[in-house]
């Protein structure tokens, strides 16, 4: 039952994860038009470029985790609240599987169970069920592996790819998403298992109920082979209604105590990957060769009339203003930005939403102006402010902790591709920290600020989506 549980949250929350980038790639670069599959009737028009954010979908929260559009935060929650005990449930499983050598019932021993199994789905498609023997001794050879590899093949590929897609893993250990093709390649495939399990659920709960179900009920939810009790069936009727009843409270919980939901995500979830994930340092890797000949824009482009102005003078009058917990707080110009030095790097830009982009970025490393500003021993935080606005409106800021600025290729960018930042990206100034989410990458920076902790600005969780649509503060994955 947990099993099944843990399993229905994650492919809904997973549904409501994808439509909010309804395309997926076998390219890194996720230009409109290279989707192998797209879930939107939507084309990006030719006149104007739809942002990432506009092209996102409805779905119904009778199908998605909480549905509805504009949610990915609640549907991250529930997706990686869940993923940890689906895992240990299947170690535990996977362990009494050899414990009790209950294994020799769903583990091939020969290659001869694919031509059996061939036979068997011959039967099975021509609507002759197979003369097999009792399912409660032996599994017939389609039943073995299939069984087989649902737990052996399925979940741990499920987690595999998942991983391929953390901008932590994918910027450290470029190595890695190529075992999948690439990143986006790897979030493709992770579509393509949980089809596998929808079609392996249907089908195994469709051939449950025409092989006799009262009896594999027994079989199932009790151990024994009797074939005139009920009560298998009956435990069975009830283990539906309590994982019906337990979407209606995953669903009462996504729109009445989210913040309850985004606490608890971080309560499992966050303290491992700062020890872990968040401790990898981006490692450089890509060449001009591989930069993406489009890369979508996200974000609302400031209606400030501060940054129109200086927007209209090509941003000659911009001054960035750097202060908080600081020794020398500063305001300087592009030019004095740019006098101070300049890295460039490129790497693969990764976006919540499931789309990603390589792109050629120029900039100042953030650890110069730490050095030049002189931040208190107390400053954990860096706070980045922008001319923008966030999605339900407000200043647009987020927060970085300080080591993680501080790590390789981590800058305050004015280059794009070898040229100045275009408006839609983030002119003046844009942030790059490559082990994290872009939505940590905060554009059209109009002053940053040093903390003691993030909690003392905003609402307190660290960034105007994290406030205001419960993203996670550390984005790692």
């Amino acid at each position: 039952m947990g099993q099944l549980l843990f399993l229905v949250l994650i492919i809904r929350s997973g549904l409501s994860i994808l439509v909010d980038h309804p395309r997926l790639y076998w390219n890194n670069g996720c230009k409109p038009g290279t989707d192998w599959i797209r879930f939107t009737p939507l084309k990006q028009p030719k006149d104007k470029s739809r942002t990432a954010k506009e092209d996102a979908r409805y779905i119904s929260p009778v199908l998605g985790l909480p549905g509805y559009r504009h949610t990915i935060g609640i549907a991250r929650s529930w997706h990686f609240i869940t993923v940890p005990f689906f895992m240990l449930n299947g170690v535990v499983f996977i362990f009494l599987l050899f414990y009790t050598r209950q294994w020799v019932r769903i583990v091939p021993t020969s290659w001869k169970i694919i031509p059996d199994a061939w036979n068997v789905f011959v039967h099975y498609a021509t609507l002759h069920l197979p003369v097999e023997p009792n399912g409660y001794y032996q599994f017939n050879a389609l039943q073995q592996l299939s069984y087989f590899g649902a737990v052996f093949i399925l979940a741990p590929l499920a987690m595999f790819t998942g991983m391929a897609m953390s901008p932590a893993i994918e910027n450290r250990f470029h190595w890695y998403p190529k075992l999948f093709g690439n990143r986006q390649s790897a979030r493709s495939v992770h579509f393509l298992i949980m089809i596998a399990y929808v079609i392996f659920i249907m089908i195994h709960v469709a051939m449950i109920a025409a092989t006799g179900l009262a009896r594999n009920m027994n079989h199932i939810t009790l151990g024994t082979d009797d074939t005139g009790s009920l009560s298998g069936l009956y435990i069975g009727i009830a283990i539906i209604f309590i994982t019906g009843g337990m979407g209606f409270l995953a669903h009462w919980l996504s729109w009445r105590k989210p913040r309850l939901l985004q606490q608890l995500n971080a309560a499992i979830n966050e303290n491992l990957w700062r020890v872990t994930l968040n401790r990898f340092k981006p490692k450089a890797y890509y060449n001009k060769k591989d930069i993406s000949p489009y890369f979508w824009a996200n974000g609302k482009m400031p209606a400030s009339e501060t940054w129109q102005q200086l927007a209209a003078n090509d941003f000659k009058d911009y001054k960035l203003k750097i202060g908080g917990l600081v020794d020398n707080p500063v305001s300087l110009s592009l030019q004095e930005l740019k006098d101070l030095g300049m890295k460039q790097t490129i790497t693969m830009h990764h976006c919540i939403q499931g789309w990603s982009g390589i792109a050629e970025w120029g900039g100042l490393p953030i650890g110069k102006i730490i050095e030049l500003v002189k931040p208190h021993a107390t400053v954990t935080t860096v706070a980045f402010y922008s001319f923008g606005e966030g999605l339900y409106g407000g200043v647009y800021y987020d927060t970085s902790t300080l080591d993680n600025c501080l790590k390789p290729q981590s800058i305050l960018a004015w280059e794009m591709n070898y040229e100045t930042l275009p408006p839609e990206h983030g002119a003046p100034l844009r942030l790059r920290i490559e082990n994290q989410l872009g939505y940590k990458m905060v554009k059209w920076i109009s002053s940053i600020e040093f903390l003691e902790t993030h909690e003392s600005i905003g609402k307190g969780f660290g960034g105007k989506n994290e406030d205001d649509e419960y993203f996670d503060l550390l984005a790692n994955t």
